[in-house]
């Protein structure tokens, strides 16, 4: 198998309105639960989230999206470089948001670190032992009760 590279660098980046736009993806996979007291199979959903440099939360893999691909292309890029994981992209984007940039967020340039969001579930169907970014994000798969208890801010904090 042929080594992965992460791209790096913004000289393909797309940018529309002064934003930076990225494409990220919120990976899941379903988990077989024991039996019910109905004898039913149940699953669990466990949603992958990453570890980043230099921050203490999680957040999902996303990244910018560039010249030469799709957003979805993007989406799926992001999950392989960020996450290591592959699998099957919904169509549609879950959503789209503005936000700005962590990494800016003491800018005193409004307009400096403004993105927008394309989000996309990912139900991911292989797991790579090595990826790119792999010595800069850890994986943590978390269950669905684990967002049950945080607030909404919390969780467009997670994607920013």
């Amino acid at each position: 198998m042929a080594s992965l590279q992460a791209r790096k660098g913004r000289l393909r980046q797309r940018y529309e309105d002064q934003l930076r736009l990225v494409a990220g993806c919120i990976p899941y996979k379903f988990e077989k639960n024991d039996e019910n007291k109905n004898c039913k199979m149940e699953k669990k959903v466990l949603v992958l989230m990453i570890s980043t440099p230099n921050r203490d939360d999680l957040v999902f893999p996303k990244g910018g999206w560039e010249d030469d691909e799709t957003v979805s292309e993007a989406a799926c890029r992001e999950a392989l470089e960020e996450a290591g994981v592959r699998g099957l992209l919904d169509e549609n984007p879950l959503g789209e948001w503005e936000f700005r940039s962590k990494s800016r967020m003491n800018s005193c340039n409004s307009k400096e670190g403004g993105c927008r969001g394309y989000m996309f579930a990912l139900e991911v169907t292989e797991e790579l032992e090595s990826w790119p970014e792999q010595a800069n994000y850890k994986r943590i798969w978390v269950s669905n009760n684990h967002f049950l208890w945080r607030k909404h801010s919390n969780l467009v904090g997670m994607i920013g």
